[in-house]
């Protein structure tokens, strides 16, 4: 238990440090009584050292300001405006066409309320975007509840680290996940039966328990190394060498060109064989021999780095492939995701020889090695497929190549998993596997499970949204046949449109991007903005993509949700900008950035239109703006469907 507490502090640590990483302001709040009924309102904000954030402005068609507004109750009125503690830096910026101010260090904004009831609580709500020299974070707020109260004189209330919620949501997926797999790699013929000959080393001499508990945590300490150490060593040498943006290239690249993506394909179908027995994936026998004799000759720490080295080598056959899922997986994220889910794998995959290292006693506990061990990485083998097909489906979406419409690549999941339940109750026998007199209890508990998800999946043939899975599927639009399909929300969005105007769905790039749920819209802002200017409608931005997991979870899990469908269809001008749609624009509407490089893609247009406008790398991102381009509001990704109607209702 020891053990698993310090794991878990371990990784909660780390995950405080991650989103510590990503704060570049905080804000601190305090009241003071300036007379009887005069309450002065101070915002701090805190600005990280190379950063800065925009001041008051207002910008029409330019950066975000920062502002500072209150929730009053009945009662209680404001005076006077928003006063800055300190002028602002002002300079022509190129890229909006304008002057622009903005504050460094530290900067305190400060508003007058008149309340002649003390006691009184009022709510502050503060926006800001952070920037620095290369890049900007994602539009921030916050807001804190305080007392105008005689006591208070003055008194902080409260502080904010801006984050950024999407990638921490996807990066504690990807850390259970490498957990997971982890887990997983434990359990295969290649690993398991080496934990007895493990804890016979450290039975091995005449040692204290404090320097027995020791050795058996170095051990742990060195396998994590082991594996996190060398991806660390690979991409902060990316990063030193290249640099942010170069680093940020690369894994763009590798999140959505078809060459990475279809290469994993291939790579996840040579792991899947591998698990099935067609052949080893093994180091040298000269490297595993020459570790192997180290662990004798050494002796302290030494010896025990060799033999947690001596593991990572021989079990390499198995673990190879499940490590390469891991890293290939956690390249979608930022450039140091890799290293912190194999963080997590090592973690994961280093407990039990930590925990049987202290506690010899539990090794008669653990079960026989046998022909489960084989079933286990059969299994996952089967899993490698399923996952593979994600990839080649990314490249396929990106691309437009309609190999992998929804139905087929459910047809392949549905396949993959039959087979899978078949093999469980004994019906498949592939090489290493030994036969089996009778199904056991375990066997057919996994059997049940496995067609229970097969089960579920047959319906999305015929259209059903299997929301659990929309993360992970094609997205609708590429099914060719549904079921009692709804025109509901075209219906509604075909309201009469104005002369020489674009209709919604017939502009530039509708004849091969498509919105879900059957709404209407476009793809190109400046359509969306003149067709908004003519109807009077706000505009939804939807900055999303072919390959995104969350995007589709929100369309599926929350869009579809008849309160949001509703304001979707009837109350805005939809306009989805795909960041990672490869198809060439025409020359007319190239890009040419501040630094020379030229744009000819819609994903990279809208990808450095997020970047530059609004800070974001991520999506799901969401921007309601007016017809001129006005920014009201913005939202990332949130699977509460009643805080999503709120904001979309500007409440």
């Amino acid at each position: 238990m020891i053990v698993y507490k310090n794991i878990l502090t371990v990784l909660s640590s780390l995950l405080v440090c991650i989103n510590a990483a990503a704060a570049h302001v905080e804000w601190k709040v305090s009241v003071k009584n300036m007379d009887e009924g005069l309450w002065e309102i101070t915002a701090t904000a805190s600005i990280e050292k190379t950063w800065h954030i925009y001041d008051l402005g207002p910008y029409e068609n330019g950066p975000l300001p920062t502002s500072m507004k209150f929730e009053l109750p009945e009662g209680v009125t404001v005076e006077g405006d928003i006063v800055p503690s300190k002028k602002s830096h002002r300079a022509y910026d190129a890229t909006f066409g304008m002057e622009i101010g903005w504050w460094e260090d530290e900067i305190s904004l400060s508003g007058r309320l008149r309340c002649d009831h003390p006691g009184t609580t009022v709510t502050v709500h503060t926006e800001w975007m952070a920037c620095d020299a290369e890049s900007c974070s994602p539009p921030d707020e916050w807001e804190t509840v305080i007392t105008l109260s005689d006591k208070i004189s003055p008194v902080e209330s409260g502080t904010v680290q801006s984050t950024d919620t999407d990638k921490n949501n996807g990066l504690l997926a990807l850390i259970i996940e490498a957990i997971l797999w982890g887990l997983a790699a434990i359990l295969t013929p290649c690993v398991f039966p080496i934990i007895p000959m493990t804890v016979s080393f450290f039975l091995k001499g005449d040692y204290t328990a404090s320097r027995n508990k020791f050795r058996a945590l170095s051990y742990g300490f060195f396998i994590i190394i082991l594996y996190t150490v060398p991806i660390a060593i690979i991409i902060l040498a990316t990063k030193f060498i290249g640099g942010d943006a170069i680093t940020a290239d690369i894994f763009n690249w590798l999140a959505t060109h078809w060459i990475p993506n279809v290469l994993f394909f291939l790579v996840f179908m040579v792991f899947a064989a591998s698990f099935f027995g067609a052949f080893e994936i093994v180091l040298p026998s000269s490297i595993q021999n020459g570790s192997d004799a180290q662990v004798d000759k050494r002796k302290g720490l030494g010896s025990i780095f060799f033999l947690a080295l001596t593991l990572v080598l021989v079990s390499f056959s198995c673990t190879g492939p499940i490590v390469g899922t891991v890293i290939i997986k956690s390249t979608s994220g930022e450039f140091w995701t890799p290293i912190v889910t194999m963080f997590a794998f090592s973690v994961a995959f280093s407990l039990p020889f930590v925990i049987c290292a202290l506690f010899p006693t539990l090794m008669k506990r653990l079960p026989k090695s046998g022909s489960w061990l084989n079933t286990v990485k059969v299994t996952l083998g089967f899993i490698e497929i399923a996952l593979g097909f994600k990839f080649l489906s990314t490249a396929d979406q990106v691309y437009h190549w309609g190999l992998l419409d929804r139905e087929i690549y459910l047809a392949i999941w549905i396949t993959v998993f039959t087979l899978l339940g078949f093999y469980l109750l004994g019906k498949l026998k592939f090489k290493n596997d030994s036969d089996i007199r009778y199904v056991s209890l375990g066997r057919l508990t996994l059997a049940i499970i496995d067609f229970t998800f097969v089960i579920y999946m047959i319906p999305g043939m015929w259209g059903a949204p299997l929301k659990a899975l929309s993360g992970y599927l094609p997205p609708m639009e590429t099914q060719d046949f549904i079921i009692g399909v709804s025109n509901t929300a075209t219906t509604i969005n075909s309201s009469p449109a104005p002369e020489n105007s674009t209709l919604p769905g017939k502009g530039k790039y509708s004849a091969f991007l498509k919105l879900p749920l059957g709404l209407q819209g476009f793809f190109d802002l400046d359509e969306a903005r003149s067709y908004a200017a003519m109807t009077g409608k706000q505009i939804f931005i939807d900055f999303t993509g072919h390959g995104c997991v969350n995007c589709r979870e929100m369309e599926s899990r929350v869009w579809s949700a008849p309160e949001v469908l509703k304001r979707l269809s009837e109350n805005f001008v939809i306009c989805a900008l795909y960041t990672d749609d490869k198809a060439t624009v025409p020359e007319a509407d190239w890009i040419t950035t501040p630094n020379g490089k030229v744009l000819k893609t819609i994903g990279r247009i809208n990808a450095w239109y997020a970047e530059q406008k609004f800070g974001v790398a991520a999506q799901p991102f969401y921007v309601i703006t007016d017809s001129d381009g006005t920014v009201l509001r913005t939202r990332s990704y949130d699977l509460n469907v009643g805080e999503f109607v709120k904001w979309l209702d500007g409440r």
